[in-house]
């Protein structure tokens, strides 16, 4: 193996506090660069979601959804400033981006690295560390990387270190979490100093989706200082570095000068704007909404419905939405009584009136689940319909299985801002005779019990950032397998051997015309079989001050502040 000098970051750098409670492919495709591939413009998807389903939002969603630019134009993009973004959290998990699955520190993180590829804002992802790729045959793939690459010690970025990033998360306990999006990737090789191969077990035809999801970190350095080290130090080849920060408190970054310019598919292309960027953890909704309105912080995430009205108006303040990627379900326990009985679960699906719930809990912004997958999702069946409200189909299926409304009894788990879905979710069925109550705990509480399908009921959603069911349909839906990706979000215990083929089919189907009839088949089974009362899946709404410009919400929730400058 080759060697160099191992550079460490400036002295002021690297101060750090952790909060001491939380311990469709082919053989010979042709070579490609810049834009590739895979767009789903995520705001179009949600107007004709709207429109297509007759979908009733109120006035509010109109003003909301309108992009207000700065009171005063401005004719240039403007040089420093320290911009500052409260955070929807109470933490972040880590700064090590092998060791985390969470969308807040996914938001930190992937200011500090970058990754073979990105993602825009409306779903397209990009090349971004990496020059050209190209498949070599179904199972193959070689990425070129970007000459002149530094890390933020101004080591240069080699094959090296992509390679140990991914041997990081493939083979060493530190890289479980992130083991998922990279669960089909049999080895990665070093071609040259610049050419990286990836080695998949089998075609998947949502490598380069999972792919965004990895970030590349320096190999001398991190085997120099260690993986604690490392996480309270870390250093990037991202547009800022790490300067100081706790984990449930700030994280602050500032400017990396020699930056080399990000993805070409992302202008402008070069060093940030900004001078610093401060990452504030405010959990509570109103207060980030207070924050934002006296100036103090710049862009907050996840504005809840209700609280949109106090921005509106207000000429100072932007609000934009974006699709969401988090459908809401009420899972529920096949495999114990009154829920072991297809006829109840379908029964529960009638009996919600789930238009009335989207608009009291979200204001109308979302769009009501026609079954297992989000209607962006890219392998959506579009005959599928949302069960709708029908209380003579719930007196019927009822009957039929043998009980009357006021024989279903059971608990509701949930927690958190899912409390407010489910005590809507109570009101409708208590209103039917039921008797229905909910029950908080915490989620690594509730979640073996879960698994070991101890529970009745549980609310709660699961990520579906890609918009392909690789990724979210193994782990919502598929029989669970203890130590596999498989089964991991199953909360309803729901096993069907013939749905399980057909997520393990279309995983690795690498026609798109075929990947399209094998799920289609599998949303009807899982639809028909209804393991859970699908609900709904709700807008992403956030706001930023009219200072900030070049800003966009991302359905993964990223914000990528790379682009974006501060007015005066």
């Amino acid at each position: 193996m080759r060697t160099r000098d191992i550079r460490f970051p400036p002295s002021n750098v690297g101060v750090y506090r952790e909060h001491e409670s939380r311990p469709s492919v082919c053989a010979g495709c042709p070579r490609l660069s810049g834009r590739a591939f895979l767009h789903l413009a995520a705001i179009a998807v949600t107007a004709v979601i709207l429109a297509g389903c007759g979908q009733s939002t109120p006035a509010v969603v109109e003003k909301a959804t309108v992009v207000e630019e700065a009171v005063t134009p401005v004719s240039a993009p403007r040089q420093g400033g320290t911009l500052v973004v409260g955070m929807a959290a109470t933490s972040v998990v880590t700064l090590d981006p092998a060791a985390y699955s969470d969308r807040a520190t996914e938001t930190v993180i992937r200011n500090i690295f970058d990754g073979l590829v990105t993602r825009t804002t409306d779903n397209e992802v990009v090349l971004e560390l990496a020059e050209e790729y190209r498949w070599v045959d179904s199972q193959t793939v070689e990425f070129d990387l970007k000459p002149g690459v530094k890390f933020h010690n101004g080591e240069s970025l080699t094959a090296d270190d992509v390679v140990f990033t991914f041997e990081r998360i493939l083979n060493q306990d530190i890289g479980a979490q992130r083991r998922g999006f990279v669960q089909e990737v049999g080895s990665v090789e070093r071609v040259d100093q610049n050419t990286v191969r990836f080695n998949l077990k089998s075609p998947w035809p949502v490598f380069l989706q999972m792919l965004v999801h990895n970030q590349i970190v320096p190999h001398d350095y991190l085997a120099w200082a260690g993986n604690a080290r490392f996480a309270r130090r870390v250093l990037g080849s991202g547009p800022f570095r790490f300067v100081e920060g706790d984990l449930s408190e700030q994280i602050v970054l500032e400017r990396f000068g020699d930056y080399y310019g990000g993805a070409d598919a992302l202008p402008p292309v070069g060093p940030p704007y900004l001078e610093r960027v401060t990452f504030r953890m405010i959990p509570e909704a109103s207060a980030r909404v207070e924050a934002l309105s006296t100036g103090e912080v710049h862009i907050i995430q996840d504005v809840p419905s209700l609280l949109v009205t106090q921005l509106i108006g207000n000429p100072e303040i932007t609000i934009k939405t974006t699709m969401g990627t988090r459908p809401k379900f009420m899972d529920l326990n096949v495999t114990s009584p009154p829920f072991d009985d297809v006829r109840v679960r379908r029964a529960l699906n009638y009996a919600l009136d789930t238009d009335k719930i989207l608009t009291e809990v979200a204001s109308g912004y979302g769009v009501v689940l026609p079954g297992p997958l989000s209607p962006a999702n890219l392998y959506a069946d579009p005959s599928l319909a949302p069960y709708g409200h029908d209380p003579e189909k719930v007196e019927a299926l009822l009957d039929e299985a043998g009980y009357r409304p006021e024989d279903i009894s059971f608990v509701i788990d949930a927690y958190g801002p899912y409390m407010e879905i489910a005590e809507a979710v109570v009101r409708q069925l208590r209103a039917l005779g039921m008797d229905v109550s909910v029950r908080t705990w915490d989620y690594e509480e509730v979640k073996p019990l879960l698994l070991n399908c101890q529970r009745q009921a549980f609310l709660r959603d699961w990520g579906d950032s890609a918009f392909d069911p690789v990724g979210y349909v193994e782990a919502k839906w598929q029989t669970y397998v203890e130590g596999t990706p498989a089964g991991r979000g199953n909360f309803s215990c729901y096993s069907n051997p013939r749905a399980d083929e057909l997520i393990t089919a279309g995983a690795s189907e690498p026609d798109p015309k075929k990947r399209r009839e094998i799920y289609d088949e599998m949303q009807r089974i899982i639809y028909e079989d209804a393991p859970a009362v699908f609900l709904y899946v709700p807008q992403e709404i956030e706001a930023a001050s009219a200072r900030v410009h070049n800003w966009q919400p991302s359905p993964d929730s990223r914000i990528n502040l790379h682009d974006v400058w501060l007015a005066d």
